[in-house]
Protein backbone atom coordinates (compact mmCIF):
# COMPACT_ATOMS: atom_id res chain seq x y z
CA UNK A 1 0.00 0.00 0.00
CA UNK A 2 2.72 2.30 1.03
CA UNK A 3 4.37 1.64 -2.41
CA UNK A 4 1.05 2.09 -4.36
CA UNK A 5 0.87 5.93 -2.59
CA UNK A 6 4.66 6.66 -3.23
CA UNK A 7 3.97 5.80 -7.11
CA UNK A 8 0.57 7.66 -6.83
CA UNK A 9 2.27 11.03 -5.36
CA UNK A 10 5.38 10.37 -7.99
CA UNK A 11 2.41 10.42 -11.31
CA UNK A 12 0.95 13.70 -9.32
CA UNK A 13 4.51 15.14 -8.88
CA UNK A 14 5.45 13.83 -12.76
CA UNK A 15 1.79 15.96 -14.05
CA UNK A 16 2.92 18.76 -11.69
CA UNK A 17 6.32 19.09 -13.07
CA UNK A 18 5.04 18.85 -16.80
CA UNK A 19 2.40 21.47 -16.40
CA UNK A 20 5.26 24.31 -15.79
CA UNK A 21 6.52 23.32 -19.31
CA UNK A 22 3.50 23.35 -21.15
CA UNK A 23 1.57 26.31 -23.29
CA UNK A 24 -1.23 28.21 -20.31
CA UNK A 25 -3.79 26.55 -21.88
CA UNK A 26 -2.62 23.26 -21.90
CA UNK A 27 -0.71 23.85 -18.27
CA UNK A 28 -4.41 24.95 -16.60
CA UNK A 29 -6.12 21.60 -17.71
CA UNK A 30 -3.35 19.47 -16.64
CA UNK A 31 -3.35 21.69 -13.26
CA UNK A 32 -6.80 21.33 -12.52
CA UNK A 33 -6.58 17.50 -13.45
CA UNK A 34 -3.20 17.06 -10.85
CA UNK A 35 -5.75 18.51 -8.20
CA UNK A 36 -8.85 17.07 -9.19
CA UNK A 37 -8.08 12.95 -9.80
CA UNK A 38 -6.43 12.20 -6.31
CA UNK A 39 -10.07 13.58 -5.06
CA UNK A 40 -11.12 11.12 -7.90
CA UNK A 41 -9.59 8.21 -6.97
CA UNK A 42 -10.05 8.42 -3.54
CA UNK A 43 -14.04 8.73 -4.32
CA UNK A 44 -13.81 5.99 -6.44
CA UNK A 45 -11.75 3.27 -4.08
CA UNK A 46 -14.24 4.75 -1.02
CA UNK A 47 -17.56 5.03 -2.29
CA UNK A 48 -18.39 3.90 -6.03
CA UNK A 49 -16.27 0.45 -5.74
CA UNK A 50 -17.78 -0.20 -2.39
CA UNK A 51 -21.14 0.83 -3.72
CA UNK A 52 -21.11 -1.53 -7.25
CA UNK A 53 -19.38 -4.42 -5.00
CA UNK A 54 -22.48 -4.25 -2.41
CA UNK A 55 -25.16 -3.93 -4.91
CA UNK A 56 -23.48 -7.37 -6.32
CA UNK A 57 -23.96 -8.89 -3.18
CA UNK A 58 -27.24 -8.22 -2.73
CA UNK A 59 -28.20 -10.60 -5.36
CA UNK A 60 -25.83 -13.67 -3.93
CA UNK A 61 -26.04 -15.91 -1.09
CA UNK A 62 -23.62 -16.96 1.59
CA UNK A 63 -21.80 -19.18 -0.89
CA UNK A 64 -21.09 -16.46 -3.01
CA UNK A 65 -23.74 -17.89 -6.03
CA UNK A 66 -26.50 -15.93 -7.54
CA UNK A 67 -29.32 -15.98 -6.47
CA UNK A 68 -31.38 -13.36 -7.65
CA UNK A 69 -34.02 -11.46 -5.57
CA UNK A 70 -34.21 -13.80 -3.47
CA UNK A 71 -32.88 -11.41 -0.78
CA UNK A 72 -35.29 -9.04 -1.49
CA UNK A 73 -38.33 -12.09 -1.22
CA UNK A 74 -36.41 -13.03 2.28
CA UNK A 75 -36.61 -9.25 3.70
CA UNK A 76 -40.16 -8.28 2.69
CA UNK A 77 -41.30 -12.23 4.38
CA UNK A 78 -39.36 -12.59 7.33
CA UNK A 79 -41.75 -11.04 10.37
CA UNK A 80 -38.38 -9.53 12.24
CA UNK A 81 -37.07 -7.56 9.18
CA UNK A 82 -40.53 -6.51 8.37
CA UNK A 83 -40.64 -5.09 12.42
CA UNK A 84 -37.17 -3.64 11.29
CA UNK A 85 -38.58 -1.62 8.46
CA UNK A 86 -41.78 -0.53 10.47
CA UNK A 87 -39.02 0.35 13.35
CA UNK A 88 -37.31 2.72 10.42
CA UNK A 89 -40.62 4.30 9.28
CA UNK A 90 -41.40 5.50 12.84
CA UNK A 91 -37.68 6.84 13.08
CA UNK A 92 -37.94 8.46 9.97
CA UNK A 93 -41.44 10.32 11.01
CA UNK A 94 -40.80 11.51 14.42
CA UNK A 95 -37.22 12.10 14.81
CA UNK A 96 -37.00 14.68 12.06
CA UNK A 97 -40.49 16.09 12.76
CA UNK A 98 -40.07 16.52 16.73
CA UNK A 99 -35.99 17.82 16.34
CA UNK A 100 -37.06 20.63 13.62
CA UNK A 101 -39.78 21.39 15.93
CA UNK A 102 -38.19 21.77 18.85
CA UNK A 103 -34.84 23.55 17.44
CA UNK A 104 -37.40 26.03 16.33
CA UNK A 105 -39.05 26.43 19.15
CA UNK A 106 -35.67 27.23 20.97
CA UNK A 107 -34.38 29.50 18.13
CA UNK A 108 -37.72 31.38 18.35
CA UNK A 109 -37.68 31.72 22.36
CA UNK A 110 -33.21 31.86 23.14
CA UNK A 111 -32.83 33.98 20.84
CA UNK A 112 -34.87 36.75 22.73
CA UNK A 113 -33.06 35.19 26.01
CA UNK A 114 -30.89 37.43 28.28
CA UNK A 115 -28.63 34.91 28.26
CA UNK A 116 -28.77 33.59 24.46
CA UNK A 117 -25.38 32.73 23.94
CA UNK A 118 -25.10 30.21 26.54
CA UNK A 119 -28.84 28.63 26.47
CA UNK A 120 -27.68 27.93 22.65
CA UNK A 121 -24.38 26.19 24.28
CA UNK A 122 -26.59 24.04 26.31
CA UNK A 123 -28.79 23.39 23.94
CA UNK A 124 -26.29 22.46 21.05
CA UNK A 125 -24.00 20.64 23.43
CA UNK A 126 -25.26 17.03 22.51
CA UNK A 127 -23.76 17.44 19.03
CA UNK A 128 -20.66 17.16 20.46
CA UNK A 129 -21.56 13.99 22.07
CA UNK A 130 -20.86 10.82 19.79
CA UNK A 131 -23.92 8.55 19.52
CA UNK A 132 -22.31 5.92 20.95
CA UNK A 133 -21.31 8.13 23.96
CA UNK A 134 -24.85 9.78 23.86
CA UNK A 135 -26.44 6.07 23.42
CA UNK A 136 -24.61 5.28 26.97
CA UNK A 137 -25.09 8.04 29.02
CA UNK A 138 -29.27 7.88 27.64
CA UNK A 139 -29.13 3.87 28.94
CA UNK A 140 -28.25 4.78 32.67
CA UNK A 141 -31.43 7.31 32.06
CA UNK A 142 -33.67 4.17 31.27
CA UNK A 143 -31.67 1.85 34.23
CA UNK A 144 -33.69 -0.47 35.50
CA UNK A 145 -33.36 -1.85 39.15
CA UNK A 146 -36.26 -4.32 40.39
CA UNK A 147 -38.51 -3.12 43.16
CA UNK A 148 -37.37 -2.36 46.43
CA UNK A 149 -33.60 -2.33 45.12
CA UNK A 150 -31.85 1.21 45.14
CA UNK A 151 -32.41 2.55 41.17
CA UNK A 152 -29.43 3.87 39.62
CA UNK A 153 -31.50 5.39 36.33
CA UNK A 154 -32.89 8.50 36.73
CA UNK A 155 -35.67 7.99 35.18
CA UNK A 156 -36.76 5.03 37.50
CA UNK A 157 -35.89 7.33 40.76
CA UNK A 158 -38.48 9.81 39.95
CA UNK A 159 -41.35 7.19 39.46
CA UNK A 160 -40.14 5.54 43.05
CA UNK A 161 -40.32 9.27 44.65
CA UNK A 162 -43.55 10.16 43.05
CA UNK A 163 -44.97 5.93 44.34
CA UNK A 164 -44.75 4.60 41.34
CA UNK A 165 -43.13 1.17 40.18
CA UNK A 166 -39.74 1.27 38.46
CA UNK A 167 -40.13 0.02 34.58
CA UNK A 168 -37.94 -1.54 32.27
CA UNK A 169 -37.96 1.12 29.45
CA UNK A 170 -35.81 -0.25 26.70
CA UNK A 171 -38.04 -3.83 26.89
CA UNK A 172 -41.54 -3.38 26.51
CA UNK A 173 -41.97 -2.99 22.56
CA UNK A 174 -43.34 -0.60 21.29
CA UNK A 175 -42.53 1.88 23.52
CA UNK A 176 -38.52 1.32 23.79
CA UNK A 177 -38.49 2.14 19.93
CA UNK A 178 -39.91 5.56 21.52
CA UNK A 179 -37.86 5.65 24.33
CA UNK A 180 -34.87 5.57 21.58
CA UNK A 181 -36.13 8.36 19.36
CA UNK A 182 -35.90 10.50 22.34
CA UNK A 183 -31.68 10.00 22.71
CA UNK A 184 -31.63 11.17 18.86
CA UNK A 185 -34.26 14.01 19.38
CA UNK A 186 -31.78 15.13 22.47
CA UNK A 187 -28.53 15.35 19.63
CA UNK A 188 -30.56 16.83 16.90
CA UNK A 189 -31.99 19.46 18.03
CA UNK A 190 -29.00 21.71 18.71
CA UNK A 191 -28.08 21.14 15.24
CA UNK A 192 -31.99 22.30 13.98
CA UNK A 193 -31.79 25.51 16.59
CA UNK A 194 -28.14 26.69 15.49
CA UNK A 195 -29.61 26.43 11.39
CA UNK A 196 -33.15 27.94 12.01
CA UNK A 197 -31.79 30.79 14.65
CA UNK A 198 -29.24 32.07 11.97
CA UNK A 199 -32.29 31.62 9.25
CA UNK A 200 -34.61 33.96 11.34
CA UNK A 201 -31.55 36.51 11.86
CA UNK A 202 -31.31 36.56 8.37
CA UNK A 203 -35.31 37.27 7.78
CA UNK A 204 -35.75 41.32 6.33
CA UNK A 205 -36.44 43.45 9.49
CA UNK A 206 -38.26 45.57 6.61
CA UNK A 207 -40.52 42.73 6.09
CA UNK A 208 -41.25 41.82 9.90
CA UNK A 209 -42.02 45.87 10.38
CA UNK A 210 -44.51 46.17 7.27
CA UNK A 211 -46.51 42.88 8.99
CA UNK A 212 -46.67 44.83 12.37
CA UNK A 213 -48.00 47.94 10.66
CA UNK A 214 -50.53 45.30 8.63
CA UNK A 215 -52.12 44.86 12.49
CA UNK A 216 -50.57 41.40 12.17
CA UNK A 217 -49.93 39.45 15.86
CA UNK A 218 -46.66 37.66 16.78
CA UNK A 219 -48.27 34.64 15.77
CA UNK A 220 -49.03 35.49 12.31
CA UNK A 221 -45.86 37.61 11.70
CA UNK A 222 -44.68 33.75 12.46
CA UNK A 223 -46.26 32.31 10.46
CA UNK A 224 -46.92 34.46 7.51
CA UNK A 225 -43.22 36.14 7.37
CA UNK A 226 -40.38 34.14 9.24
CA UNK A 227 -42.06 31.05 8.33
CA UNK A 228 -41.72 31.35 4.20
CA UNK A 229 -38.60 33.77 4.96
CA UNK A 230 -36.54 30.09 6.40
CA UNK A 231 -38.11 27.67 4.09
CA UNK A 232 -35.20 26.86 2.49
CA UNK A 233 -33.42 26.13 5.88
CA UNK A 234 -36.28 24.39 7.40
CA UNK A 235 -36.03 22.23 3.92
CA UNK A 236 -32.08 21.72 4.69
CA UNK A 237 -32.53 20.81 8.17
CA UNK A 238 -35.34 18.32 7.67
CA UNK A 239 -33.60 16.26 5.28
CA UNK A 240 -30.14 16.18 6.85
CA UNK A 241 -32.08 14.94 9.60
CA UNK A 242 -33.77 12.48 7.67
CA UNK A 243 -31.12 11.38 6.38
CA UNK A 244 -28.62 10.39 9.51
CA UNK A 245 -31.66 9.13 10.98
CA UNK A 246 -32.03 6.31 8.25
CA UNK A 247 -28.41 5.81 9.10
CA UNK A 248 -29.02 5.36 12.73
CA UNK A 249 -26.79 2.48 14.27
CA UNK A 250 -24.81 3.50 17.26
CA UNK A 251 -27.86 4.36 19.85
CA UNK A 252 -29.78 1.48 19.09
CA UNK A 253 -26.86 -0.99 19.35
CA UNK A 254 -25.54 0.58 22.33
CA UNK A 255 -28.54 0.48 24.47
CA UNK A 256 -30.20 -2.57 23.18
CA UNK A 257 -28.25 -4.53 20.80
CA UNK A 258 -31.45 -4.42 18.13
CA UNK A 259 -32.90 -6.49 20.58
CA UNK A 260 -36.70 -6.35 21.86
CA UNK A 261 -38.35 -5.30 18.42
CA UNK A 262 -35.83 -2.47 18.15
CA UNK A 263 -33.47 -2.76 15.60
CA UNK A 264 -33.55 -0.70 12.34
CA UNK A 265 -32.12 -1.01 8.81
CA UNK A 266 -28.49 -0.09 9.53
CA UNK A 267 -28.37 -2.46 12.53
CA UNK A 268 -30.14 -5.56 10.99
CA UNK A 269 -27.48 -4.84 8.41
CA UNK A 270 -24.32 -4.92 10.39
CA UNK A 271 -25.76 -8.21 12.46
CA UNK A 272 -26.69 -9.92 9.28
CA UNK A 273 -23.53 -9.56 6.96
CA UNK A 274 -20.79 -9.43 10.36
CA UNK A 275 -22.25 -11.37 12.75
CA UNK A 276 -24.65 -14.17 10.73
CA UNK A 277 -21.97 -14.08 8.06
CA UNK A 278 -24.87 -13.54 5.80
CA UNK A 279 -23.59 -10.74 3.50
CA UNK A 280 -26.03 -11.71 0.18
CA UNK A 281 -28.75 -10.38 2.72
CA UNK A 282 -27.06 -7.53 4.50
CA UNK A 283 -26.07 -6.10 1.42
CA UNK A 284 -29.62 -6.15 0.06
CA UNK A 285 -30.47 -4.43 3.64
CA UNK A 286 -27.21 -1.63 2.65
CA UNK A 287 -29.10 -1.24 -0.94
CA UNK A 288 -32.84 -0.71 0.23
CA UNK A 289 -31.37 2.08 2.87
CA UNK A 290 -29.56 3.62 -0.19
CA UNK A 291 -32.37 3.47 -2.11
CA UNK A 292 -34.86 5.21 0.74
CA UNK A 293 -32.05 7.87 1.04
CA UNK A 294 -31.87 8.97 -2.53
CA UNK A 295 -35.41 10.34 -3.14
CA UNK A 296 -34.16 12.73 -0.27
CA UNK A 297 -30.92 14.13 -1.10
CA UNK A 298 -32.38 14.58 -4.86
CA UNK A 299 -35.42 16.57 -3.19
CA UNK A 300 -32.81 18.48 -1.31
CA UNK A 301 -30.71 19.27 -4.17
CA UNK A 302 -33.92 20.38 -6.76
CA UNK A 303 -35.49 22.54 -3.47
CA UNK A 304 -31.52 24.13 -3.23
CA UNK A 305 -31.97 24.94 -6.61
CA UNK A 306 -35.19 26.59 -6.76
CA UNK A 307 -34.10 29.01 -4.03
CA UNK A 308 -30.99 29.99 -6.37
CA UNK A 309 -32.98 30.98 -9.29
CA UNK A 310 -35.61 32.69 -6.79
CA UNK A 311 -32.90 34.82 -5.23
Amino acid sequence: MIVGLAAFAAVVGLILFLADRAPKRGRDVVQVLAFVLPALALLAVGLIYPAIRTTLLAFTNRGGDFVGLENFVWMFTQPTIITTLINTLIWVALVPLLSTMVGLAYAVFIDKSSGEKILKSLVFMPMAISFVGAGIIWRFVYEYRAEGFEQIGILNQLIVWFGGEPAQFLINSPWNTLFLIVVMVWIQTGFAMVLLSAAIKGVPVEIIEAAKLDGANAWQQFRNVTIPAIRGTLIVVVTTITIATLKVFDIVRTMTGGQFDTSVIANEMYTQAFNRGEFGQGSALAVVLFIMVMPIVIYNVRSMRKQREIR
